[in-house]
């Protein structure tokens, strides 16, 4: 059996060939995206049964796409009780948070300085993307690609033990970040300091870049502190 699904295909795209995917990266997918929203909340188990039924699969590529979730740190598999989405702490936040500040700041230093003109040239597309999300009010799609930003900035030096540093903390982090952008205030304050991060960036401004990161993972904290 073919147990692979084609992608859709994004608004920009008017020709070309089907790309597929296994079927569990899918799953993976879409439950991933339940656990960002907090349709499925912080310390809910996953139900097998009711998963199958709303996602239209077997157990096997559930569990599977459970196995990379728990890789990921977004789920934890607990003795009897099973998969269980991972609850954050405050302290958790807080933490992941100051690594994330010391990361960014290295990787906008290393972009700055050893990026090439096409990878940031990709990043602004990339903006230029996340803002016609804002603008039609597409939280979903709008945090991808934010997460997206914050992901190539760090990829742009080609050091492949910071990507693995940062991805690891940005993964398990997801809700909360999400969260960060609920209500129309919080929400414009985080595209004004992307704006501000993609000038910097686009003008090799390595401590204005470092600055602005740094104030962006601070607010963060703040916009997301109550929510928790």
């Amino acid at each position: 059996m073919d147990h692979s699904v084609p992608t859709q295909p994004s608004s920009a795209t008017t020709a070309g060939p089907i790309i597929r995917r296994p079927l569990q990266e899918e799953v993976a997918t879409r439950l991933r995206d339940l656990v960002t929203q907090g349709i499925i909340p912080a310390g809910a188990r996953l139900n097998e049964v009711a998963l199958c039924a709303q996602l239209g699969v077997s157990r096997t590529p559930l569990r599977e796409a459970v196995r990379m979730l728990a890789g990921e740190g977004l789920v934890e598999l607990v003795p009897a009780r099973g998969a269980v989405v991972r609850r954050l702490t405050l302290k958790d936040v807080a933490d992941s948070l100051a690594v994330l500040k010391s990361l960014e700041a290295l990787a906008a230093r290393l972009a700055c300085t050893e990026g090439s003109d096409a990878g940031i040239a990709a990043i602004e597309a990339m903006h230029d993307a996340m803002i016609a999300c804002y603008a039609s009010n597409d939280r979903l799609a709008y945090f991808k690609l934010n997460q997206g930003i914050h992901a190539s900035i760090v990829a742009l030096p080609g050091n492949a033990t910071l990507v693995w540093a940062h991805d690891a903390i940005q993964s398990r982090m997801k809700h909360i970040r999400f969260i960060g952008n609920a209500g129309p205030q919080k929400w414009a304050g985080a595209v004004a300091e992307h704006g501000e991060m993609i000038r910097c960036l686009k003008a090799r401004d390595a401590e204005g870049l470092v600055a602005i990161l740094q104030l962006h993972l601070d607010r963060t904290y703040e916009r997301v502190k109550d929510l928790i």
